[in-house]
């Protein structure tokens, strides 16, 4: 029996999700919170084997990375109508092994839950399929910085200025992180930083440093967010159609399909 804790700041949205936990077999509802406050106390008083969070606003991402390493062990679900499938990517690194739109059916919502019980990831089908067409690349964090602050409208110059390295070190650092991500110039680069770095900040995802850049003879500071994963989108003319077929033994669960 898989125990289910939920978080939602509304009451209706609670009730008929107790009401469909409590007809589904091989799941049990242990408790609901709605102060986003309290949830890191549920995890603990409850232990369940999932948690299922609303992602309202306050959710953010330093929460979930705390609720990863104080309960490593939980499988979490993020509830929500809609979410990029950058976000999706970054959030999987903290614990999230499913994502539950609130548009499902109760049908779905049990069959979400009980795949993720088992082991599984579950997505939903437009989600999955974005995965299908992207590819990630993990970024060290001199070329973090450089992503960054090339998605800042930055010149080589004030780059240069800011990592306190020459401008010509910054020439040979793009140059291999455009043979690295496949990109052919920075604005291409500077595109697929900006999108990224949004989807973060729009988590509330952690800043790091100020750095101090110097452009046209007046000083600023840019504040540094660490990206450690670039989500990329292969060009729709490099996509292959998706082939989905139902098989045994741990999947992505896209929907109400296995893949």
């Amino acid at each position: 029996m898989a125990r289910v804790a939920l978080f939602t700041d509304e009451p209706v949205l609670a009730t008929g999700f107790t009401t469909t936990l409590a007809s589904a077999p091989g799941l049990e509802l242990v408790s609901v919170v709605q102060d986003p406050e309290r949830l890191l106390a549920l995890l603990e008083e409850a232990q369940p084997d999932i948690a299922v969070i609303d992602l309202i606003p306050e959710i953010n991402f330093s929460l979930l990375a705390q609720i990863h390493r104080q309960a490593p062990e939980c499988r979490l679900v993020l509830w929500t109508r809609a979410i990029t499938m950058e976000l999706a990517y970054q959030v999987m690194e903290l614990g999230v092994r499913g994502i539950l739109k609130k548009t499902l059916p109760p049908e779905l919502v049990v069959k979400c839950l009980t795949k993720v019980a088992e082991g599984e990831l579950w997505f939903d089908k437009s989600l999955t399929a974005s995965f299908l067409t992207a590819r990630t690349v993990t970024l060290t964090n001199r070329e973090s910085q450089l992503v960054i602050l090339l998605a800042q409208g930055l010149k080589n110059k004030e780059i240069a200025h800011a990592l306190n390295i020459s401008e010509g070190t910054v020439k040979v650092y793009l140059s291999r992180l455009f043979q690295k991500v496949g990109v052919k110039d920075r604005f291409e680069l500077a595109l697929y930083g900006l999108r990224n770095l949004q989807n973060l900040q729009a988590l509330g995802a952690p800043t790091g440093e100020l750095l101090p850049v110097q452009p046209s003879g007046r000083s600023r500071s840019v504040r540094y967010q660490p990206l450690r994963t670039l989500v990329l989108e292969r060009p729709a003319a490099m996509r292959k159609p998706a082939v989905f077929e139902n098989h045994a033994g741990p999947a992505f669960a896209i929907g109400n399909q296995t893949l």
